[in-house]
């Protein structure tokens, strides 16, 4: 199966090197600005379908117009502005999809209308085509025009990757250079053995099924002060003046450090839970949701989950772990991990679940992950290694039973086994509604 991965590496740049990336960056940025242009004057000037245009008609406008008009494009790759103007046709064609569905179903826009880049103001980058070499001996990168440009660490691809593109970036004062490649990895074809539930949280980053949470970092929190400080001392610096540029890239350093510990974090967590794990079951976290509540907003953006279930999905893929995603309405806070039973006057003050049936008294969210481990074995495990409906045979071939283990006996805190209920005897819809 092939897949495409992104490998990003610093730059080492000298001087020199570093007014190209500048000027390359800035004529992406002229590309975007002129191909928005253009499509606006059209879209005046004309009418019916003669009011629209393509990325391949503007590029090749542009090109007639470098020798008269533009003739210090030529300092940079062809595909500067060919993929800042790909870019730009992409993102009419989100804004257009997302207002066909607003008009759809009534909902809020998410997408919005392209707009002007501006110097200083938007994110430095342009992307690259064509022959890109990377020397893992050497740690250098070769990009078309730019030449042979050092990398601070060495380059870890895979022997058979693909290079398909490189984006270079600048966050603060430093250059990054993304590698999109290609890659060939085989599927796992071994049945799923290790299962985890993993339930996100602000008084803890994610609570596991195994018993061990994973404490809540403090990334941007714990720094608040220090960004306070920096930032009344970029608002008192005069507009336009050298030591306002100077203090806006101290902020842009800080900023920089705080993305990169979050970065670090999350790299860290996710390739634990799928190297470990034959199966990852998460919730379907509804973050935009989280992020509106005024009082809690910023700590829910600090933890970045949305990024979090991000790297579990595609590092899955990589390690071949099946990563579940939990249906969101599935209440895994308000039912008991021992008897099934629905609490449904639980509420968010609650951090103790008391199961009013069996009597069982649990923390919340290690209740939430017990759940969603046992939301596997209830609604994905039968799809993947069913039992057959004409028969009521429970064993296989080997002689063992095709429940799992989990099923068979429950652990309670001390972890004694549990004495079944009549409440299993119940069907799954009666048991959660």
């Amino acid at each position: 199966m092939n897949i495409q991965r992104g490998y990003k590496y610093e730059l080492r740049v000298n001087n020199q090197e570093r007014t190209l990336l500048a000027k390359a960056a800035g004529t992406a940025r002229f590309a975007w600005n002129w191909g928005l242009a253009e499509r606006l004057r059209i879209y005046r000037e004309n009418e019916g379908k003669e009011r629209y245009t393509d990325a391949m008609k503007q590029h090749k406008q542009l090109n007639r117009l470098k020798q008269s008009d533009y003739p210090w494009m030529y300092d940079v790759s062809k595909c500067v502005p060919q993929e800042a103007l790909r870019d730009l046709e992409q993102a009419f064609k989100n804004f257009y999809q997302d207002l066909a569905k607003v008009r759809e179903t009534g909902r809020k826009r998410t997408v919005g209308f392209p707009k002007f880049k501006k110097k200083g103001k938007s994110k430095d980058s342009f992307r690259l085509t064509g022959t890109i070499r990377v020397e893992a001996t050497s740690k250098r990168v070769q990009l078309p025009r730019l030449g042979q440009l050092r990398l601070k660490e060495r380059p870890n691809l895979a022997p058979t990757a693909r290079i398909l593109s490189a984006t270079v970036s600048r966050t603060a004062d430093r250059w990054y250079v993304a590698l999109t490649v290609e890659e060939t990895i085989e599927p796992s074809t071994s049945q799923p053995v290790k299962v985890i539930g993993i339930d996100a949280g602000l008084a803890k980053f994610v609570t596991l099924s195994s018993g061990f949470p994973i404490p809540r970092p403090k990334f941007l929190l714990r720094r608040l002060k220090k960004l306070r400080r920096l930032s009344k001392a970029h608002s008192r610096k005069q507009q336009g003046s050298n030591n306002r540029k100077k203090s806006a890239q101290r902020l842009a350093r800080f900023h920089r450090k705080v993305a990169n510990t979050r970065r670090d974090f999350l790299h860290k967590q996710s390739t634990y839970l799928v190297k470990n794990h034959d199966v990852v079951v998460k919730e379907d976290l509804h973050v935009k949701g989280l992020i509106q509540n005024k009082k809690l907003s910023r700590h829910w953006a600090d933890l970045a989950h949305g990024e979090f279930q991000r790297m579990l999905d595609y590092k899955g893929t990589k390690y071949g772990t099946l990563i579940v995603e939990a249906d969101r309405w599935f209440p895994s806070s308000k039912i008991c991990s021992n008897c099934l039973m629905y609490n449904a006057t639980l509420t968010l003050q609650d951090r103790i679940f008391h199961c009013p049936y069996c009597g069982l008294e649990i923390d919340r969210d290690f209740n939430a992950s017990l759940n969603l481990e046992q939301y596997f074995y209830m609604f994905v495990y039968p799809q993947l290694d069913p039992v057959a409906p004409s028969s009521e045979e429970t064993l296989n071939a080997g002689g063992e039973t095709v429940r799992p283990a989990h099923q068979q006996a429950r652990l309670d805190e001390a972890g004694n086994v549990a004495p079944k209920s009549d409440v299993d005897k119940l069907s799954i819809d009666d048991r959660f509604g």
